[in-house]
């Protein structure tokens, strides 16, 4: 894996969040998945297997807690659940390969917070690797893999076939106390690691892969969750490297789940339609208290995105971003709106996000095609917008800053602010920064 990466260049040790775990426990019993049948001749269904094999871990959970290996060989499964109490490891040269059988990947219930599959009415698919309901769950190994195959998915989307919502490579919801560490996720049909109303959760040293032009092949989306830790990861993908949600116009909005207290460091990667971190545009049940630090984006259409819309209502509150390194970025800081992306009729239009608090500083883009975009909302309100040491490099002499309903200040920032960006209400907070 470090040969996909940065390497930090610095002597001091680098500092990590990964406290929100704690520590990894050792498991009382440990079994590999060939003790229930399990054949990893890349062609045998392991779905059974597998399920056989959780559901007989179950028994251990409150007894020392259990682990299931998974050895070298690749594994064809359709989705199965995880248990509490439970490590999950995939040792070298292990690859769990998703069903290509729809029927392997069932229909489930959609989030409450969204109201339908977020891609199509009704229901949702299942994710490959599925919990709800845990607490002290690891999924880890010696840089195994987890390959979601999701041509197939990738396909009926584009042909406009699809009937139900894509389904994750791993979603864990309504959990607490998940690491997630050391291991390749790749070719996800979906978002690819989605923890949704959870908390502690700690995701790091990760590879996450997926081809350019895959649709919504994010590499990893808190959504409504607390006490997040995303560090050290390299993702490409098809959509955004992270996303921040919480939850889609009124269902969001009536559910109230935000998302808060998130650190996103030391990610590097690529993504040619979207952003290195976005936060939205799902964010109706409110986001804040989101530290994003030490991003490395090359070859990508935004650096840092903020997406929110008329209905989405909720807000977006006390945001730290700083150090970042981005190349050949088209836009590298940008505010969006005007998806006009509602779930059904019940969205209401006058139900706008609240923007207070977001503090850019220390970043470097170098062959930009843009300079900083930043569209509010008209009767919205987008305030405290702080920026400083901030230099995007390569613009043709004409390019300016764009601004709409947005005030802000900025110090040290090159091309010229826009006039905004000259407020002096904002000034006090924003230099104390």
């Amino acid at each position: 894996m470090s040969n996909l990466r940065s390497e930090t260049r610095s002597d001091a040790p680098a500092s990590s969040c990964a406290g929100f775990f704690g520590d990894v426990p050792k498991r009382k019993v440990v079994m590999s998945i060939e003790a229930f049948g399990g054949v990893g001749d890349g062609t045998t269904s392991n779905t059974e297997a597998f399920r056989r094999a959780i559901f007989h871990m179950q028994a251990f959970g409150n007894t020392g807690g259990s682990q299931l290996n998974v050895p070298k060989g690749r594994w064809l499964t359709g989705s199965f659940n995880l248990t509490s109490n439970f490590t999950l490891f995939l040792e070298h040269g292990a690859v769990i390969l998703g069903s290509q059988d729809p029927k392997q990947w069932p229909v489930i219930e959609p989030l409450p917070s969204y109201g339908r599959g977020r891609e199509r009415l009704g229901g949702r698919h299942i994710s490959l690797v599925h919990g709800d309901g845990l607490t002290n769950v690891v999924i880890t190994g010696h840089n195994g893999t987890v390959d979601g195959q999701g041509k197939m998915w990738w396909e009926l989307w584009w042909n406009r076939t699809l009937e139900h919502t894509r389904g994750h490579l791993l979603e864990i919801k309504n959990s607490r106390n998940i690491l997630i560490s050391n291991l390749t996720f790749r070719n996800s049909p979906f978002w690819t690691i989605h923890p949704v109303y959870c908390s502690n959760v700690v995701i790091k040293d990760m590879t996450i892969l997926a081809p350019l032009n895959a649709p919504n092949t994010d590499g990893i989306d808190p959504d409504s969750s607390t006490n997040v830790c995303i560090e050290d990861c390299y993702i490409e993908s098809g959509d955004d490297l992270v996303a921040v949600k919480s939850g889609w116009d009124h269902y969001g909005i009536k559910m109230a789940r935000p998302s808060s207290n998130i650190i996103i460091r030391r990610v590097n990667g690529t993504t040619p339609t979207c952003s290195g971190v976005g936060i939205g545009s799902e964010m109706s049940g409110g986001i804040s208290n989101i530290t994003i630090e030490d991003l490395h984006v090359w070859d990508s259409a935004a650096g840092v995105r903020i997406k929110s819309d008329k209905g989405r209502g909720g807000y977006i509150a006390n945001v730290s971003i700083s150090n970042l390194m981005m190349e050949r970025v088209k836009i590298p800081i940008r505010f969006s709106r005007g998806a006009n992306d509602h779930p059904d009729k019940g969205w209401d239009p006058k139900a706008v996000p609240h923007v207070k608090g977001i503090f850019i500083s220390n970043v470097l883009s170098l062959n930009s095609t843009k300079a900083p975009e930043l569209k509010g909302i008209e009767g919205a309100s987008f305030e405290r917008i702080c920026f400083k040491n901030v230099t995007v490099l390569g613009l043709a002499p004409s390019a300016a800053w764009h601004c709409e309903f947005v005030l802000g200040f900025a110090d040290g920032v090159f091309p010229v602010p826009c006039p905004q960006m000259e407020d002096m209400d904002s000034f006090g907070s924003c230099m104390q920064q």
